[in-house]
């Protein structure tokens, strides 16, 4: 079997930080421990032949929602050779932009309250501050990634952000939420799994003064153990929506006992396999059934 492992064209060289992990090389790793044959193709390289490839496994299109439109091409190609792919490609172009969370909201499940907005669709912002009752709204585009072109808009000053949104709602859809004070209080919590089977979970938190958890904002990571209440109801958001994936992570915040879910990562997800040797074996147990 010969495996293409989708990466992008400045593999190691962002959306990183020097002190986590880079997860391209820890992969590489696993394969050669599992003697593979693969390598590493960057998705936007027109001259890889992926039709020669006997399974397609995307671990790190980093860039995609920088150049979107030549992605979801990209996917379609693939689509088209028929090959096996993890996650599978109709989930990865799914899951690529976070419209999916109003889907995911009209079957039942709490996400954190959204207003979604088409783009050059002027969004309602005084209206948002009533209707989530809040001081403060985070502005983000629903293709994007690493906190991009994210703003944190307040009550007393939003005008002074009128001129960027209109902006930036030119050019792409976008996502209103009321800032979720238990996120940068608390934290965000992310649970990973691995053949739809729980693996590890951490939380992660924003530095002091921030709102962004993303370790490369300075954002910290901490172990943590679910109880059997939490897993039970992630679990079933993974039964329904992570179906035959070869990972999947859940992103969210708990809110006085309740989960509203941020994202559902199946696309491109950090794994956070640094943080414990189980972390590790159960990502490489996963892939050994993948490529039995």
């Amino acid at each position: 079997m010969k495996i293409g492992v989708v990466s992008y064209e400045a593999r190691g060289s962002s959306y990183t930080a020097s002190s986590v992990v880079d997860e391209d090389l820890v992969l590489e790793e696993i394969l050669n421990e599992l003697g593979v044959n693969f390598k590493f193709e960057i998705w936007s390289d027109d001259s890889v032949r992926w039709e020669n490839y006997d399974l397609i496994l995307i671990k790190s299109p980093w860039d995609y929602f920088d150049r979107y439109a030549e992605f979801l091409d990209w996917c379609n190609k693939i689509k088209s050779l028929g090959l096996p792919v993890y996650n599978n490609i109709d989930t990865i172009i799914w899951n690529s932009d976070k419209w999916y969370l109003k889907e995911i909201q009209e079957k039942g499940y709490p996400i954190v309250p959204t207003q979604f907005i088409r783009k050059s669709e002027m969004p309602d912002i005084r209206g948002a501050f009533h209707q989530f009752e809040t001081d403060k709204l985070i502005f983000k585009p629903t293709v994007s990634g690493g906190a991009k072109n994210t703003l944190k808009i307040l009550k007393e000053s939003w005008l002074e952000n009128k001129e960027q949104i209109l902006s930036l709602i030119k050019e792409e859809d976008f996502m209103l939420q009321p800032f979720v004070k238990e996120v940068a209080e608390i934290g965000e919590y992310s649970y990973i799994f691995f053949k739809e089977n729980f693996s590890h979970a951490i939380l992660k938190t924003a530095k002091s003064g921030d709102f962004r958890v993303q370790h490369f904002f300075g954002g910290s990571i901490q172990n943590i153990v679910p109880d059997i209440k939490e897993l039970t109801y992630i679990q079933k958001l993974v039964d329904e929506f992570a179906k035959n994936s070869l990972y999947a992570r859940v992103d969210g915040v708990w809110i006085e006992g309740v989960f509203y879910l941020m994202e559902l990562e199946l696309i491109e997800p950090y794994l956070f396999l640094f943080t414990s040797d189980k972390a590790r074996e159960n990502y490489k147990n996963a892939l050994k059934e993948v490529f039995k």
